[in-house]
């Protein structure tokens, strides 16, 4: 496998996002939660967006070290699966957290005299702990894969493997529940968003502006940052299922394996843009950051 042509790239990007990413997520973590205490629903799924791109950030510098030493893990075998399941669960429970988020937001603008008083916190957490617990069971399996035995032989962790049906009918699953669904739920909500506020007599100009481009963001982020990824495990997947030309995949394999690195590493993008995006976005969270700056530098 070609290890050395996406490593520069990929070192960039990891530093890049972890470098923004950390701090603006620990801001707003604190921030959020500001908002949680207040019974604000959409708080809910801000914070737990912000939690749940944190941990994943936490786990960056392993990949970054990864990368830089050729695609060798240094670790255990265990340490690998770990890693790989915190990367896995947290790019799912972030998928359908923004899923959340943008229906949230569709209800607020398009019912707002309808769901008044209707939107309930508890319900809200409800959502937010079953999508949690149904994408960590979901990918338990994660610890017994094969791809994940770090120590044993080759020091790969999870590298790209075609010799497992079980992994390609789950990356059919991935693509179509993880990808295809949410992608479609946030195009459908943010151009309702799009088509309420058009019509919307009440707001000015400025506002309405600021709510057109925070939907087209948020699909545009979402394309840039999980369409590569997923879009070459459904062509891994399909490919799979055909006969092997000459009895042999890996020139198949070689070629795709650095797009395939780099979709990953543009996946991590999502942790350091969300918090820009999504929280201060908010012009409650937005007032209170500028409130504490006033404050810090009086």
């Amino acid at each position: 496998m070609p290890y050395a042509e996406g490593r520069l790239p990929l070192m960039f990007l990891y530093i890049s996002v972890l470098v923004v990413g950390l701090p603006a997520n620990l801001l707003t973590v604190f921030l959020t939660w500001q908002q949680v205490r207040r019974k604000n629903v959409l708080g809910v799924y801000l914070w737990s967006l912000s939690l749940c791109d944190l941990t994943y950030l936490c786990t960056l510098p392993l990949w970054a070290d990864y990368v830089s030493r050729g695609h060798l893990w240094q670790w255990t075998s265990a340490a690998c699966k770990l890693t790989g399941y915190i990367f896995f669960t947290n790019m799912y429970v972030s998928i359908f957290l923004l899923c959340c988020i943008s229906c949230d937001r569709y209800v607020a603008v398009a019912y707002s005299l309808e769901v008044r008083g209707l939107r309930r916190q508890r319900h809200a957490v409800l959502i937010t702990v079953a999508i949690v617990a149904v994408v960590a069971t979901g990918h338990v399996a994660v610890f017994v894969m094969k791809e994940g035995d770090a120590a044993e032989g080759s020091g790969r962790c999870f590298e790209p493997s075609q010799s497992s049906a079980t992994v390609m009918g789950l990356n059919f699953a991935r693509f179509v529940i993880g990808f295809l669904l949410p992608l479609l739920l946030l195009v459908v909500t943010n151009s309702c968003v799009l088509a309420t506020v058009r019509r919307s007599t009440g707001l000015q100009r400025r506002q309405k502006r600021r709510v057109q481009w925070l939907a087209v963001a948020v699909v545009l982020l979402f394309l840039v940052c999980f369409a590569p990824y997923h879009l070459i495990l459904l062509v891994r997947a399909v490919v799979f299922q055909l006969p092997p030309a000459n009895g042999d995949r890996c020139l198949f394999d070689r070629t795709l394996y650095t797009p395939y690195t780099i979709s990953l590493g543009l996946s991590t993008i999502n942790s350091a843009i969300n918090p820009i995006l999504y929280v201060l976005s908010s012009n409650n969270i937005r007032k209170e950051l500028y409130q504490g700056f006033a404050q810090a530098c009086s």
